[in-house]
């Protein structure tokens, strides 16, 4: 009737939290996730999601899986997959991502590079091209 819960074993289910009124100096190395309420300058690594609130600010640089931002960036932001920005965020700076969400009002100044899709976009596009020659020869 009751199941146990499921866990991935390689997922790791780990919060780090820097608070409201709270100041971070250096490098930060996690497999977990991260929110930061106060003021981060450095870089963080981390194969998790990064959550940046409302009165939180980054400057430095930012590794991670998803990115949600409410507050302040500046810096290089490398988000393997979603880039989620809300419309009190403020993006300075150079961005690569997978996939980008922007909230009407969000302030985004940066360079910006997509990764992977559009290399698959062109691959495609060459296959249909080579496709309709092989058709016309025929």
């Amino acid at each position: 009737m009751f199941s146990e819960k499921k866990t991935n074993p390689g997922q790791v289910l780990e919060r780090n939290i820097i608070g409201k009124n709270s100041s971070f100096v250096g490098d930060i190395k996690s497999d977990g996730d991260f929110r930061i309420d106060g003021n981060v300058k450095g870089t963080i690594k981390t194969s998790g999601r990064v959550v940046i609130g409302k009165e939180g600010s980054v400057d430095g640089t930012i590794d991670c899986s998803n990115a949600d931002i409410e507050g302040k960036f500046s810096g290089n932001l490398n988000v393997d997959e979603l880039l989620s920005l809300k419309s009190t965020a403020t993006i300075n700076g150079e961005v690569v991502l997978g996939k980008l969400s922007v909230e009407p009002g969000a302030n985004f100044n940066a360079s910006c590079n997509m990764k992977g899709n559009v290399k698959a976009l062109r691959n495609e596009q060459q296959q249909s091209q080579q496709q309709r020659k092989a058709e016309k020869t025929a």
